[in-house]
C-alpha cells in the first residue's frame, strides 16, 4: 500500500493533473473511467488478491439495484422484499467470511471443545465500509429513493479512493450526483486550496500528535504488567486522544482530497469530545456510521416507536453490532453494549426533567467515552481489567522520588520512585504536553471543518498549509498505519 509520501506526491499529482485534463478537453465520460481505474489501482496496490471480490460486489449490488429500480419482465412475481433481502444476505455473507469466520471458529471450539483449524483470512481493505455502503443503496433503492443507476459512477461512488479504505460512510444519493455534476469536472482552485489544507491538518494530526501518543498508549496497553493510578490514567488519555486524532486525521485526508476533486465528502466529525451528553457524542462521532446504525438498523427495528423497553432493546441491538462491526472480539461486542447502556441512561436521564451543570455533564459524558475506549483499544478482558484497576488505584499510587519530603503519603499506601517507569520512563514531559496540548486543541480550538470553511485563498493560509505539510514531512520517515484501517 502507498506511504503517506507516495500517496501525496507521487499518486495524487498525475491523478488530478489527469482527470482534470479530460475533464477539461470535455472527455467528462473518460474522466470518470479514469477516476474509476485509478482508484481500482490504488485498492488493488494493497492486495491484488482482494480486487476481483471488491469489483465481484460492486457488480453484484449494481445488479440488484437495478433489478429492484427496473425489475424486469422475467421477475415474476417475486417480491422486492426477498430481492433486498438477498442483496443484503449477499453483502452480509462475504463480510461475515471474510472478517468474521475465525471469531465464529474460535467460539465454536470454545464451546464445544472441537479443534477446527482457522482459516487465517486477512480481512480486504475497506469490506466493512463499502459493504455497508451498498447494503445502505439496495435498502435506499428498495424504498424509492433511488432511480435507475449509471455503471460507472455507481462504481466510482463505492470505490473513490480518498474513502475506500476507511470511509466515510457516504451515500449513494449524496456522491453520484457530483460525478455527474460537469460544472464540478473543471478545475477549481478555491476547492484545491480548501483540499489542501485539510490534508496537511490530517497529515499533521496523524503523523505528529496521534504516532507520538501512541507510543505511550501501546506501551501501558501492550507492554506493562502492572499501571499505578497516574500510569493508567495516562495510558488512557494517550489512547483516547490516539484514536480521535488518528480517524479524524484521515477523515480530514478524505475530505481534502474530495475536494480537490471537487467531490463533497461527508464529514465525519464535529468536535465530539466537546458534547454534553452521550446521544450528542454520537451524533458528532463517526458521524456516517452512527447515520447507517441509526437508519438501516435502529429504525428498521422499530426505533422508539414501540414503547420504552422496545426502544432500550433497539438501541442495545443497535450498538451491539456496531460494535462487532469494529472487530471480531468480544471485546468489541462489549464496547458496542457499553455504548448502548451510555445511550440509555441518557434517555432515562432526560426523563426526570433534572438540568445539570454543563462542565459536570461535558465531565462525565468525556469520562464514560473514555472508559468504554478502554475496552475498544485492550485486545483482551484481562488487559482492560488492568487498565481499569490502575484508574482506581488498585495496584497502587507512585509519585516521583524527588517528590519524598511528602513521605507523610506514605500513610495513604503512595510510594515514590521511578515515576512513569511502566510507560517507558523516557520523555515524560513530552508525552504529558503532548495530552496536554491535544487536550487543549481537542476542547478549545476550532475543528477541521470550521477552519476550513473559513478558509480564503491567500498567502497567510498558503504559509500555514504549508507549515503543517512541512512539520507532517519531517514525521514521514516513521512507519504508521491509521488506525481504522483495521476494521
Amino acid at each position: 500500500m502507498f506511504s503517506y509520501f507516495e500517496y501525496i506526491f507521487i499518486f495524487l499529482p498525475p491523478v488530478l493533473a489527469v482527470y482534470f485534463l479530460l475533464n477539461h478537453r470535455g472527455f467528462t465520460r473518460a474522466g470518470q473511467i479514469f477516476l474509476l481505474a485509478a482508484s481500482l489501482c490504488f485498492y488493488g496496490l494493497w492486495n491484488l488478491v482482494y480486487l476481483p471480490l471488491l469489483l465481484l460486489s460492486i457488480v453484484a449490488n449494481f445488479g440488484i439495484g437495478r433489478v429492484l429500480s427496473d425489475p424486469p419482465a422475467s421477475l415474476g412475481a417475486i417480491p422486492k422484499k426477498a430481492v433486498v433481502a438477498s442483496g443484503i444476505c449477499f453483502n452480509v455473507a462475504l463480510l461475515g467470511y471474510f472478517k468474521y469466520s475465525d471469531f465464529f471458529i474460535q467460539n465454536i471450539n470454545a464451546m464445544t471443545g472441537s479443534d477446527i483449524g482457522l482459516l487465517k483470512i486477512a480481512a480486504p481493505l475497506g469490506i466493512s465500509y463499502y459493504t455497508f455502503l451498498q447494503v445502505a443503496f439496495l435498502v435506499d433503492t428498495y424504498r424509492g429513493r433511488l432511480g435507475r443507476n449509471d455503471f460507472i459512477p455507481y462504481a466510482l461512488f463505492v470505490s473513490f479512493f480518498p474513502k475506500i479504505s476507511q470511509g466515510p460512510i457516504a451515500l449513494q444519493g449524496e456522491m453520484v450526483p457530483q460525478f455527474a455534476d460537469r460544472a464540478k469536472a473543471l478545475f477549481n482552485s478555491e476547492n484545491f486550496a480548501r483540499g489542501m489544507l485539510l490534508v496537511a491538518i490530517g497529515l499533521f494530526k496523524k503523523l505528529v500528535i496521534a504516532d507520538n501518543l501512541g507510543v505511550w498508549a501501546s506501551q501501558g496497553y501492550d507492554h506493562a504488567q502492572v499501571l499505578p493510578l497516574f500510569e493508567a490514567w495516562f495510558t488512557m488519555l494517550a489512547y483516547c486522544f490516539q484514536l480521535y486524532f488518528d480517524f479524524c486525521g484521515y477523515t480530514d485526508m478524505a475530505i481534502g482530497v474530495g475536494y480537490m476533486f471537487n467531490i463533497r465528502v461527508p464529514d465525519n466529525f464535529l468536535s465530539p469530545y466537546k458534547s454534553l451528553n452521550y446521544q450528542e457524542l454520537w451524533r458528532r462521532w463517526h458521524i456516517t456510521l452512527g447515520r447507517f446504525l441509526r437508519e438501516y438498523i435502529y429504525i428498521p427495528l422499530g426505533g422508539n416507536r414501540h414503547g420504552e423497553i422496545r426502544t432500550y432493546l433497539n438501541l442495545l441491538i443497535t450498538f451491539l453490532v456496531g460494535g462487532l462491526w469494529h472487530g471480531a472480539a468480544w471485546t468489541f461486542v462489549l464496547w458496542g453494549a457499553m455504548n448502548g447502556v451510555g445511550l440509555m441512561v441518557h434517555r432515562l436521564w432526560k426523563k426526570t426533567g433534572i438540568r445539570m451543570h454543563w462542565f459536570i455533564a461535558w465531565f462525565l459524558t468525556f469520562m464514560y467515552w473514555n472508559i468504554t475506549v478502554v475496552m475498544w483499544r485492550a485486545t483482551s478482558y484481562r488487559e482492560a481489567i488492568k487498565i481499569y484497576r490502575g484508574l482506581i488505584g488498585l495496584d497502587g499510587v507512585m509519585l516521583p522520588a524527588g517528590w519524598a519530603k511528602f513521605g507523610f503519603l506514605k500513610s495513604l499506601g503512595v510510594t515514590f520512585g521511578p515515576w512513569l517507569a511502566n510507560l517507558g520512563g523516557e520523555k515524560q514531559s513530552y508525552y504529558i504536553y503532548l495530552i496536554i496540548a491535544a487536550a487543549a486543541l481537542t476542547f478549545f480550538a476550532k475543528n477541521s471543518i470550521e477552519m476550513s470553511e473559513r478558509l480564503k485563498p491567500n498567502m497567510r493560509w498558503a504559509l500555514f498549509t504549508a507549515l503543517l505539510l512541512g512539520i507532517s514531512i519531517i514525521h514521514l520517515t516513521q512507519v504508521s498505519q491509521f488506525i481504522y484501517a483495521n476494521f
